[in-house]
């Protein structure tokens, strides 16, 4: 199977750019949905979660209360070092196992983290979706009602623009109107499509 990894920064498009890969029959596999499964309700992880941190994580219905796990392990790095052992591995399986069950000659990995992290080395090629920063700020500001300080503030605890589009094999303008970039989907998904006939590498 041959995968692409889809990233791009906050307020830059990447799921408008997901879904219009979807419209055309790709199957798009989203880290963060990885993310939330593998720790729902009766899995192992959850409880080795509760076990560690104790109850104080856990939510009224038993779900995880993300808000006060991401408060403990923010302020203590040997604890998020402990919780990213727990999850990075079940992630990479999840993930794994979707990709391999693709229907179509490619398909796509959606990953806000894809080069920050290990799951650049699950794809073949990267896209990345970009726009200029004022862009960026403007964009999740009015989406998410956030404040343009928080929205700066997320954007510089990623990774700088400059350097993913340097270590991007393909990058979509999204700054544009909608029809830009339909077009520039529709150009890649072709070109994706010839790379993946000629693929020779072994599946996932």
């Amino acid at each position: 199977m041959y995968i692409v990894g889809l990233t791009g920064g906050i307020g830059s498009g990447k799921s408008a750019v997901a879904e219009r890969f979807r419209a055309r029959g790709v199957r798009v596999v989203d880290a963060d949905q990885a993310a939330r499964a593998v720790v729902e309700p009766g899995t192992p992880a959850l409880a080795a979660i509760a076990e560690h941190f104790g109850p104080a994580v856990l939510q009224a219905d038993g779900g995880l209360d993300r808000a006060a796990l991401r408060k403990l392990v923010f302020e203590d790095s040997a604890e998020r070092q402990w919780l990213e052992q727990l999850l990075h591995p079940r992630i990479g399986e999840w993930l794994r196992q979707r990709l391999a069950e693709a229907p179509g000659p490619y398909a796509i990995l959606e990953s806000p983290l894809l080069f920050e992290g290990s799951q650049h080395r699950m794809v073949q090629r990267t896209l990345v979706v970009d726009v200029p920063e004022a862009v960026q700020v403007a964009r999740a500001t009015s989406r998410d009602g956030n404040s343009p300080e928080q929205i700066r503030a997320i954007m510089a605890a990623q990774m700088s623009r400059a350097e993913r589009r340097a270590r991007a094999d393909d990058c979509i303008d999204n700054s544009g109107p909608p029809e830009a970039l339909d077009d520039q989907v529709t150009a890649l998904h072709q070109k994706y499509s010839a790379l993946a006939a000629r693929n020779t590498e072994a599946p996932l």
